[in-house]
């Protein structure tokens, strides 16, 4: 093989590289997580035909259930997203919900234990762990 041959192929080969590598830096990034948007988050007595029930902010002693109803826009279907429960700064719950499409309605409920008083909240986050938004109500108040 002459020097010739040699530079030839060299200078096939570096071409060849600087082609690869533009074509990798137009390459598109992985999928993020689906985006998601609260439209509306509310507690509620009771959920009847999708429509939150007795909706408020304080609710007695002796209520014995609390849902957290949320209403998600711009959503794709097969998106997930969570109501994390807190009595206090405790996590008493984790509630994994998948979105069906957009606009989705969705809630999950949490039993309130007899003497679990005070101020409670639901973080609604998305399939990362990314707060959206908190809705916060007091039992016994």
């Amino acid at each position: 093989m002459s020097l010739k041959q040699i530079g030839s192929g060299l200078a096939l080969a570096l071409v060849s590289a600087a082609v690869l590598a533009a074509q990798d830096s137009t390459a598109v990034p992985p999928a993020a997580t689906p985006r998601l948007t609260v439209a509306e988050a509310v507690t509620a007595k009771a959920v009847v035909d999708r429509v939150p029930q007795d909706t408020g902010s304080t609710f007695p002693a002796d209520v014995g259930v609390v849902m957290c109803w949320t209403r998600i826009t711009d959503a794709t279907a097969g998106a997930t997203l969570h109501h994390v429960w807190f009595h206090g700064d405790t996590q008493v719950g984790d509630v994994e919900l998948t979105v069906g499409g957009s606009p989705w309605r969705t809630w999950s409920r949490k039993t309130i234990p007899a003497g679990a008083t005070g101020a409670w909240h639901v973080e609604v986050r998305d399939g990362s762990g990314n707060m959206l938004r908190r809705v916060d109500f007091t039992i016994g108040g």
